[in-house]
């Protein structure tokens, strides 16, 4: 049975962008699962499956509705043991959890910035003024205001990746020798902004723009499904 992928999208349907979304995409990918997507609008989320979630993504599998990207991936673990694994084992999944928590508070702030006003530009009317008072109450200025520092706190930004950097020194993903669903978490953040937003944000030298360059390979170039904002 094909599951279903309820993907977060603006006015253009076919640009997805959610970090969280392209997690499970990949997540879905790398299990070999045939799923299909209904692209979701903002204002749209609430009424998936009855009110199943208040964000995306959400999968229907079967029977099954599941929301969270976390949740997800271990619902895909747990139900499909035969196909390749997204954790390697008990060890893998307490090493993803950490690069969720360390991407949230790490990662995700800077690029909130620096894609604010283009993800606000992405959206039709209806969800683009929903986009702008909620985002506006939450940093407590205009979105044009919080996108303005984004040149200011790049290098601060790309000196916080350091221990990302690192890890790619000892080995060619962050799942070790092969890419798991840590892989896909930091992927998710990354593709978010370069689906959003073309500015810069990685050197093309740097190790974690190498990672991210093979990551957008993977699966059949998944990444790559999605051109990069002009």
């Amino acid at each position: 049975m094909t599951i279903l992928l309820y993907d977060l999208v603006g006015s253009d349907t076919t640009r997805p962008f959610s970090p969280h979304c392209w997690k499970v995409a990949m997540a879905l990918a790398h299990k070999g699962l045939d799923y299909r997507t209904m692209p979701t609008r903002f204002l749209e989320v609430p009424d998936i499956e009855g009110g199943a979630s208040k964000t995306v993504p959400v999968i229907r599998d079967g029977d099954a509705v599941v929301p969270d990207s976390f949740t997800i991936a271990l619902h895909l673990e747990h139900a499909y043991p035969d196909r390749p694994s997204l954790f390697g084992g008990a060890g893998g999944e307490a090493h993803a959890r950490f690069i969720e928590r360390w991407s949230q508070l790490t990662i995700h702030p800077y690029l909130s910035v620096a894609a604010l006003t283009a993800l606000h530009g992405m959206q039709d009317e209806t969800n683009a003024a929903y986009f702008r008072q909620s985002r506006e109450a939450r940093y407590g200025r205009p979105l044009e205001e919080v996108t303005a520092a984004r040149d200011a706190g790049l290098s601060a930004f790309r000196a916080s990746l350091e221990p990302l950097r690192g890890m790619l020194a000892y080995q060619p993903w962050i799942g070790g020798t092969a890419p798991l669903f840590a892989d896909y978490i930091v992927f998710g953040a990354f593709q978010w902004a370069r689906i959003a937003t073309p500015y810069t944000l990685l050197d093309d030298a740097d190790p974690v723009a190498e990672w991210f360059g093979r990551c957008l390979n993977l699966h059949n170039g998944l990444g790559l499904s999605v051109a990069a904002a002009a």
